[in-house]
């Protein structure tokens, strides 16, 4: 199937702080990482790529509105889906306003196939404001997305979002872990020493 028939995705939710839930102590681990996902993601796999589905220019919504992006704001919007050796790992939607892409932040609107997370974390003014945390089930568009790249969705997917903020220009990324993805996978410190122990 094209994917980029199903953007955009959306992730209608209530994001709210990690405190309000119970999560194991390795989904904390990815969820609440303050570090680059991109780079996490790289050292769990030989080949890493981004599949954008899609972006385009629209107002934000108001169950994505936040403090630092208004009701009202345009912005760009961009979904990808993020891939471990050919395997989809994460699905990111991200909200560029437009007053933000100033500058030397314009050239996040022409990313393409390139990782935003791979752009902000080589950019040493970059802030992270508070990371929120919400659950999506299989009857959720990520679920619906999940199901459309073959995986099967037997549990709550869950996703996490955060201001970013480059020369005091927000924007936000929402990033909801997929089926089968690491974060899910609690022997993949094991799988990892076993990879580094053979080569």
């Amino acid at each position: 199937m094209n994917l980029q028939l199903l953007f955009p995705i959306t992730l209608p939710s209530l994001w709210q702080n990690s405190d309000t839930f119970t999560l194991s102590e390795h989904l904390q681990s990815w969820l609440l990482d303050p570090d680059s996902l991109t780079a996490r993601l790289k050292s769990h796999c030989h080949q890493f790529r981004v599949e954008l589905l899609g972006q385009k220019v629209e107002l934000c919504q108001a169950h994505e509105a936040v403090a630092d992006i208004p009701v009202g704001e345009k912005v760009l919007v961009r979904e990808v889906l993020l891939y471990c050796d050919d395997k989809p790992q994460v699905f990111a939607r991200s909200l560029l306003p437009l007053s933000s892409l100033t500058g030397a932040e314009q050239a996040l609107a022409n990313l393409g196939t390139n990782s935003l997370g791979q752009v902000l974390f080589n950019n040493p003014s970059l802030e992270r404001k508070t990371i929120e945390v919400a659950m999506f089930d299989n009857n959720s568009s990520v679920g619906e997305l999940a199901k459309n790249v073959q995986l099967e969705v037997t549990h709550s997917l869950w996703g996490r979002r955060s201001i970013f903020v480059l020369d005091d220009k927000p924007l936000m990324v929402a990033e909801v872990f997929l089926p089968g993805a690491y974060a899910y996978q609690i022997t993949e410190g094991l799988t990892m020493k076993s990879r580094i122990d053979n080569v």
